[in-house]
């Protein structure tokens, strides 16, 4: 099992420097494009570029949500993480280096939804990674 999303395997967390460009706007992590998201307006959105992950997940707390976010969020990240790879050979041959291991974010600031702490969470974040890796595995 991989339960720490640093050191050799940080290229999984979505703070790591992967820059990733949607709807023609570019970002510099994985991060920043998730926050950007949950903004509607595509205006609004440039307000998340050029920033680090850290500073896109500060802003992304002081910005007003869509409505449906907290339907659509794991769709969110599914299309992000999968533009994060196709847009990144390199960390696409790392995910793929991974075999069928386990992939757990595992934290200590307490996000028990995207990954694991002190043994409980729901690890969205590693399933969805584990998932694109299957999906490429198989030529998808």
């Amino acid at each position: 099992m991989i339960n720490s999303f640093r050191g050799k395997y940080a290229f999984l967390s979505n703070m790591y420097k992967s820059p990733i460009t949607l709807g023609g706007i570019s970002y510099t992590c994985a991060e920043a494009a998730f926050q950007a998201v949950k903004l509607k307006d595509k205006l609004q959105r440039t307000q998340f570029q050029n920033i680090s992950g850290p500073a896109a997940k500060a802003l992304g707390r002081r910005v007003h949500l869509r409505e449906d976010w907290n339907e659509i969020r794991i769709d969110v990240m599914r299309w992000i993480i999968h533009e994060k790879f196709k847009q990144n050979p390199s960390l696409l041959k790392k995910l793929l280096s991974t075999n069928n291991i386990e992939l757990v974010e595992g934290n200590i600031w307490n996000d028990r939804f995207w990954g694991v702490c002190n043994g409980s969470g729901q690890n969205w974040l590693g399933k969805i990674l584990m998932e694109e890796r299957s999906k490429l595995q198989k030529g998808e």
